[in-house]
């Protein structure tokens, strides 16, 4: 008989964590003992924490995980039932997670009711690593790892149109684009009024190019497909300590595959350089970070993709952040580091698209 879904931290007890660690085969002598469940992370999509358990028994299975949950506030669960997001992140660690060479925390057990929304998550805690900082940003250093990373999830499945029986990684079909290109230049104006006052010329003038031409965009056809992130940020990256200090590692641990899809992977490039650094940082190395990413793709096998597509579609993917943000910051909860979040992605992404000329490829 199938487990129940927990979808609360409160109903994360030591008998449905034993239950669940031996379904999946990482529990096979002994049984939880104690639960401890602390809040972790900021996502406004989704409720997490970290399980730290004791056993009775002798056992390999691991003392800590994390867990997560639907969002408790309601707005955030419809919108993520809409877009599938939980549907996606499941279905990543059921199918692709242990496939895939991208640094990702091991799934322990995983599972969604379709019908209400409900899902639970266990995996792997990759502590002491930590999230990073999506208002504060990255250094240099960091950025180029992070986008190296990306190749990882790119390259394996390089070309890939056929999603098969995955239908949950699929693009979108010409009436969701259709319900896309009507529904967002409506979001745009929402979003306009509500942060009124703190909004910038040059993003107004960005957004209002952008949402003009979105259908241009969505209509566009892609030079290389690859499963893609899509949230690709410093939020959804984990780092060790000192990785920002040059004392550690800086390789990222990726988190948070609410938005995986087939799509154009120079978009998640696109969308961390462009909300990810200041931009001058941004500036000074995109360059040369875009030459080590497509060297990395090669090496890894892709042989018809040269930098010149990379640089086209890169250039395209500076407004990517403009379909991602603007709706999430008007359609999900929200909280004050969420506001300031959201306007220092979407300055960044507007300056991103003016240095790139970026209009270009859309009109």
């Amino acid at each position: 008989m199938p487990l129940p879904i927990v979808d609360h931290p409160d109903s994360l007890t030591a008998a449905w964590l034993t239950d669940a660690l031996t379904t999946a085969g990482h529990l096979i002598d002994g049984k939880v003992a104690t639960v401890d469940a602390v809040p972790l992370g900021t996502g406004q999509m989704c409720d997490s924490v970290r399980v730290r358990v004791t056993y009775e028994g002798e056992t390999d299975a691991p003392d800590s995980f994390v867990a997560k949950f639907p969002s408790a506030d309601e707005s955030s669960r419809l919108t993520a039932q809409l877009m599938r997001s939980y549907e996606k992140e499941v279905r990543f660690y059921q199918h692709l997670a242990t496939e895939l060479p991208i640094n990702t925390p091991a799934p322990y057990y995983a599972d969604i009711d379709l019908g209400t929304g409900s899902f639970i998550l266990l995996l792997e805690d990759r502590s002491p690593a930590v999230q990073g900082d999506q208002i504060a940003g990255c250094n240099p250093e960091v950025a180029a790892e992070a986008v190296l990373e990306l190749a990882n999830l790119h390259a394996p499945r390089w070309g890939i149109t056929d999603v098969g029986e995955h239908d949950w990684l699929a693009r979108p079909t010409e009436d969701q684009k259709g319900l896309l290109a009507a529904s967002l230049p409506m979001l745009w104006d929402e979003f306009k009024r509500r942060y009124d006052g703190a909004i910038e010329a040059t993003l107004t003038r960005a957004g209002d190019t952008f949402f003009t031409h979105i259908a241009n965009f969505l209509d566009a056809d892609l030079i290389g497909t690859a499963i893609t992130h899509t949230d690709y940020r410093l939020d959804n990256l984990l780092f060790l300590p000192g990785a920002f200090e040059g004392t550690a590692s800086a390789r990222p641990t990726v988190v948070d595959w609410q938005t995986v899809a087939v799509g154009c992977p120079a978009h998640d490039v696109g969308f961390f350089l462009g909300t990810g650094l200041t931009t001058g940082d941004r500036r000074s190395i995109e360059g040369d970070v875009l030459s080590a990413y497509h060297r990395a793709l090669v090496a890894a096998g892709v042989t018809d993709y040269s930098a010149r597509d990379l640089e086209n579609e890169y250039r395209r993917g500076a407004w990517a952040g403009f379909i991602l943000l603007v709706g999430a910051a008007v359609l999900v909860e929200r909280t004050e580091r969420g506001d300031e979040m959201f306007l220092t992605m979407l300055h960044r992404c507007a300056r991103h698209a003016i240095d790139l000329d970026a209009d270009e490829t859309i009109r």
